[in-house]
């Protein structure tokens, strides 16, 4: 196979490109998703452990929760306009640019997080301002895997894209860890009023690092050789890839938004089942730390087993995998917050490892590399972005529609979830198999596929 792309004129640019390199594509975007995903899994903690008591009444306890959980749906529902915004940057421009600007959009949105005053200091204009740094997050975030996993994919042997993409979504699973990590230490030391005036806000201040960092590894990613060579790359800057996507590939977008909706596993786990676990309204007795904990514990597990997956569906295929590890997870759901109900900590870390560290990642680990395989190179960022952020900003509202359809009170709450999340699983593991597995195709054949097809279609 050759790694260079052959129509490269020599005044082009792309001519001094160089080889593939896939292993420092993939430390760039395992870096990269970690610092960003530390941003935005950040908020994700805070709105279920700290916000509804700081930047809402406290009266109604199930008003807060939902209005917090809330808030971190907004994040999702700004992802879809970020997608095709920097999804577009990312085909016309390239794909370091957009993971340039995404980094250091979401360090500034979550640093001025940690600025914000409280309910109890201004009132309504607090929870408005987190509403609108939510805003920028979701948007910012929109293009950052979408253009680090297409970098990686087109840096790849085609023998080995899915292990190599894998580490992108490491990467956000680190960079879970490292904010569960820098809030447990503070959440279990400081007294609760400590905590609460000033220790939270310690994670959000360290995302200046994040703006410094991200701008000094992005800024020496390269672009993938083949991209670089793309025949009109110039003149595809005068078009609009949005327009293209749906115009050639309906069918693969719409079959992507409806796989996202997998990451219900997740948000039944780590956000519903953190506040079903925490929450005095919900009286299962767990506290902050414990859960924390057991968040760390489950992203740990996911570290482990991403690049094992990943590898895997190399050489077994991807479609299986996903859909296999979706509906199984969905499954165990149920008995992941029957575990929580009974009030069994080991317990609880046993089914939080079983079900997000191993069966949703076998979905988690394979999705990246399924779904820039679906779209050609010069939509591919728009493509996956679109489409995985349109079914995260309908699954983000999982998590508050899970508190109004099982509010605190309610009988049955584990298997009422749990088989709700299970029909959204089988949603999505419908549409995965309804997907041509492309594990054996190479990139070039994948685009002259895609090329075809849409030539069809003109």
């Amino acid at each position: 196979m050759s790694t260079t792309p052959t129509r490269v004129a020599p005044s082009s640019p792309a001519a001094g490109a160089g080889l593939r390199d896939p292993k420092k594509a993939a430390m760039s975007g395992w870096i990269g998703s970690a610092l960003e995903y530390y941003d935005f899994a950040l908020y994700s903690l805070a709105a279920t452990l700290i916000f509804p008591a700081i930047f809402f009444p406290a009266e109604n306890p199930t008003v807060g929760i939902i209005a917090s959980l809330a808030t971190y749906a907004v994040g999702y529902v700004s992802r879809p306009v970020g997608a095709v915004v920097l999804g577009a940057y990312g085909d016309r421009h390239g794909r370091k640019k957009v993971l340039v600007f995404a980094m250091l959009l979401m360090g500034f949105a979550t640093f001025a997080v940690g600025l914000l005053p409280t309910y109890g200091q201004v009132g309504l204009l607090a929870p408005a301002l987190l509403v609108i740094l939510r805003l920028i997050q979701g948007f910012a975030v929109a293009g950052e895997l979408g253009g680090a996993s297409a970098m990686i994919v087109e840096h790849s042997p085609d023998a080995r894209r899915g292990f190599f993409a894998s580490f992108s979504l490491q990467g956000t699973q680190v960079g879970s860890i490292l904010a569960t990590a820098v809030l447990l230490p503070l959440a279990a030391l400081l007294p609760a009023d400590q905590f609460g005036s000033w220790g939270w806000r310690i994670p959000f201040l360290l995302s200046a690092v994040v703006i410094f960092a991200g701008y000094l590894i992005r800024r020496r990613v390269t672009e993938p050789p083949a991209y670089a060579a793309q025949p009109g790359t110039a003149g595809a800057a005068q078009r609009f890839p949005l327009a293209e996507l749906l115009r050639t590939r309906p069918g693969a977008l719409l079959r992507c938004i409806l796989m996202t909706f997998t990451n219900v596993i997740g948000m039944a786990t780590l956000i519903f089942g953190v506040s079903f676990a925490t929450q005095k309204g919900y009286g299962n007795g767990f506290s902050s730390s414990e859960f924390l904990w057991v968040t760390l514990v489950a992203n740990i597990a996911a570290v482990a087993t991403i690049p094992v997956f990943g590898a895997l569906s190399d050489r077994i295929g991807r479609r299986m995998l996903m859909a296999a590890g979706g509906v199984t997870g969905g499954v165990l759901v149920t008995g992941y917050l029957w575990a929580i109900e009974q009030g069994s900590l080991p317990l609880v870390f046993v089914c939080v490892v079983i079900v997000q560290g191993i069966f949703f990642q076998m979905w988690n680990a394979t999705f990246a590399t399924f779904f820039q395989e679906q779209f050609p190179m010069r939509i591919r960022v728009t493509g996956f972005a679109v489409s995985q952020n349109i079914g995260l900003m309908i699954a983000s509202f999982f998590p508050s529609s899970f508190t109004a359809i099982a509010p605190p009170g309610s009988a049955n709450i584990p298997l009422t979830i749990g088989l709700t999340t299970l029909g959204i699983c089988l949603v999505s593991a419908v549409a995965t198999l309804m997907s041509s597995d492309t594990r054996d195709t190479s990139l070039e054949d994948l685009e002259t596929q895609k090329t075809g097809r849409a030539a069809d279609r003109a």
